[in-house]
């Protein structure tokens, strides 16, 4: 990746995130002139100079010049600071969107309809603005997002074969999945920005392997350095359990068994064309009690 495409200053949103953790090492490495936003004072780690504010309240932050955005945060955090991110000078803006924008705009739960509607409205905002105001914008879609002992997603599955080690999942999990790490995501936003090919696109943006839920839960036991052990239960039955076990869940939903038979793979070809995506195959490698975050 040429550094002189990527446009400095570079300012960084939801730089606390998970992609974020990933992305200012990154950035440091390019020795790129970096501002970080955090909403509580940070550490400044080399290379990085941090504000603080309140992404929702971007008016109230005085914001150094900058010519590149990343936003890591929800990106229907995103609509509110955009005014401001233009008078700080950002004339090209890369947001973290994702695949749920599609993948559960039919699902039968209706907060995660509510959770795709949000998206889909965010994305058309920040495209609105951007077009309407000169500012080059890219939008990218990960898939399910994970690195080991720190998500809420494969992670959260890693600590209950820990805790039970069984995994029980409704029906036979083949719905087709496509974990992605969050560091080939980090190294995706600096490649993306430094494309000239990605200007007003949106991607997706899958991990290197397509497995089926199943097989994705199996790799986790193997990460764990444990035998994999799935009870495939009957759809019935698994939403049974769930009213009885669902309280205790947090963040769970019975729509979230119905998707485990239901396919969520996407097309990563027009991000390895126009900007190099080929993020690693899923092979996870937890720490014995590994636990995702909450």
């Amino acid at each position: 990746m040429s550094l002189h495409r990527l446009r400095e200053p570079v300012l960084v949103l939801g730089a606390t995130s998970l992609v974020g953790r990933y992305v200012l090492p990154r950035l440091a490495d390019l020795r790129a002139v970096t501002v970080a936003l955090s909403r509580a004072p940070v550490d400044e780690p080399r290379g990085v100079r941090w504000i603080q504010g309140n992404l929702q309240d971007l008016a109230a932050v005085e914001l150094p010049y900058a010519e590149t955005a990343f936003s890591l945060c929800p990106i229907w955090l995103l609509p509110d600071a955009l005014p401001a991110l233009k008078a700080a000078g950002v004339t090209r803006l890369l947001a973290f969107s994702s695949t749920s924008v599609t993948g559960k705009a039919r699902s039968s739960d209706r907060g995660e309809r509510a959770v795709a509607a949000r998206l889909a409205e965010a994305e058309a905002t920040v495209r609105r603005f951007c077009e309407a105001n000169g500012v080059a914008w890219t939008i990218l879609r990960p898939t399910m997002i994970y690195s080991e002992g720190l998500d809420g997603n494969v992670s959260r599955l890693a600590r209950l074969a820990e805790r039970f080690k069984i995994v029980p999942l409704a029906g036979s999990g083949r719905g087709l999945r496509q974990p992605v790490h969050a560091e080939d995501l980090a190294w995706a936003a600096l490649a993306a920005a430094a494309s000239p090919l990605t200007s007003g696109r949106a991607y997706d943006l899958p991990g290197g392997e397509t497995l089926t839920y199943k097989q994705m839960v199996e790799r986790i036991f193997l990460g764990l350095d444990r035998t994999p052990r799935v009870l495939c239960a009957p759809t019935g039955l698994w939403r049974l359990a769930f009213r009885l076990a669902g309280p205790r869940l947090r963040g769970a939903t019975a729509a979230m068994g119905e998707r485990m038979n239901q396919d969520l793979a996407f097309d990563g070809e027009p991000a390895a064309r126009d900007f190099g995506w080929a993020p690693r195959t899923f092979k996870p490698v937890f720490p014995r009690g590994a636990r995702a975050p909450g």
